[in-house]
């Protein structure tokens, strides 16, 4: 079996890029470990930039998104038990963001991939990687029991934070940044309306919480919890207890409570593996990096890297130009240090540390009261929070 790009991985980065370059004439195969099922049973963010939403357009699945999704102008941010609102569209001149659900963005990827006829392979067990430093790289791997090959001019990994793609890379070429934070998001999914029509990210003694949604009828709470909680212990109502108590009088009282539809603890880490490129084989996404979700960037990191990764191959088959290919690690590593650092400020501000003391709290204070209060500091927060440009 031969492929020009074999992807590893059908979550969105992998799908994204199966769909792109199916649009420019370049054939790909994907394999995934899991069933179909599985991967859209994972949940995830669902804030979208501009930048993104233009990949998805130029891919040709956008039309359900422009239906279903919300347009937010802004959002809000909570702290000394008043909301203020961080005008996005007047600050950066126009750019908006838009709130549609990871899980949603997979299965519009998924079935414009089906409808082409393209090529996944699911349940693939055992994927190694093989010959990457090389002209002719291998994909080798398992399903029903039998042994499968695919040859491939490269090899992009698309699989994730604990996929087999950066652990193939040689230990010796690749280095790694980490920050493991102290805590946690405590998370529920439930059926009932928001809170707001825009998010509310909430600065409070007990620690963070934010206000956000997946659809005008479904909505995803979260509050910072030790990361020694066991979901277990947190019923329904002790989450909504917990929830009102971070959130002013004022949105407390219109909260809507239900029943969880989904309850989960995500620990909170900053992770960047450097390089991405090693030889023939292409790291990107969650694969390469994580960010805490306080920035709302981790999709739409692997959406970047798809948009660098998807041009320099449309530019080697192309125009038989190998200048996007080399210069890949570092354009996605520059935009990816930048969303790092956005990441690591917004939750820097908005989380209480456990060795937080009187004077880091005041601090934060005197951060966020200055944020408000000066036109460039939002505008600043604005241009990160819409997406910098690719």
């Amino acid at each position: 079996m031969r492929t020009q790009v074999a992807i590893i991985g059908a979550g969105p980065s992998g799908l994204l890029l199966g769909q792109l370059l199916h649009s420019y004439g370049i054939d790909a195969v994907i394999l995934e470990r899991k069933d179909p099922d599985y991967v859209l049973s994972r949940i995830r963010a669902g804030v979208l930039e501009q930048g993104m939403v233009g990949l998805l357009e130029e891919a040709g699945v956008a039309a359900r998104l422009h239906q279903e999704a919300l347009v937010h102008d802004g959002f809000e941010i909570a702290f000394s038990g008043k909301r203020n609102r961080i005008d996005l569209k007047g600050a950066t001149g126009g750019k908006v963001v838009t709130v549609y659900g990871q899980t949603e963005v997979t299965r519009d990827l998924m079935e414009a991939r089906k409808t082409a006829g393209l090529t996944t392979i699911y349940d693939a067990a055992d994927v190694t990687l093989h010959d990457f430093d090389g002209e002719a790289p291998k994909v080798r791997w398992t399903k029903d029991g039998v042994s499968h090959e695919i040859t491939c001019d490269f090899i992009a990994g698309c699989d994730g934070f604990h996929g087999v793609s950066r652990q193939s890379a040689p230990a010796s070429s690749l280095q790694t940044f980490e920050r493991v934070y102290p805590f946690g998001w405590l998370g529920v999914l439930s059926d009932t309306p928001p809170v707001s029509h825009e998010l509310i990210y909430v600065n409070h003694t007990r620690g963070f919480a934010l206000c956000s949604m997946r659809s005008a009828h479904r909505s995803r709470y979260y509050v910072q919890c030790p990361l020694s909680d066991d979901v277990a212990e947190w019923s329904d109502a002790r989450f909504w207890d917990e929830l009102k108590s971070r959130l002013d009088p004022e949105t407390a009282h219109k909260l809507v409570t239900g029943p969880a539809i989904e309850k989960s603890i995500a620990p909170l880490r900053s992770f960047v593996a450097e390089p991405m490129r090693f030889g023939r084989l292409f790291l990107a996404g969650d694969a390469a990096h994580i960010v805490p979700p306080t920035g709302a960037k981790g999709l739409n990191l692997a959406a970047s890297d798809i948009y660098y990764l998807s041009r320099a191959m449309r530019e080697f088959y192309g125009e038989k130009s190998s200048a996007g290919i080399d210069a890949y690690s570092a354009n996605a590593l520059r935009r990816v240090w930048k969303a790092e650092r956005f990441s690591w400020w917004m939750t820097s501000m908005l989380h209480r540390f456990p060795d937080s003391d009187a004077f880091s709290q005041r601090i934060q204070t005197a951060e966020l009261d200055y944020l408000i209060s000066s036109q460039a500091a939002l505008t600043s927060l604005a241009e990160n929070y819409v997406g910098l440009p690719y």
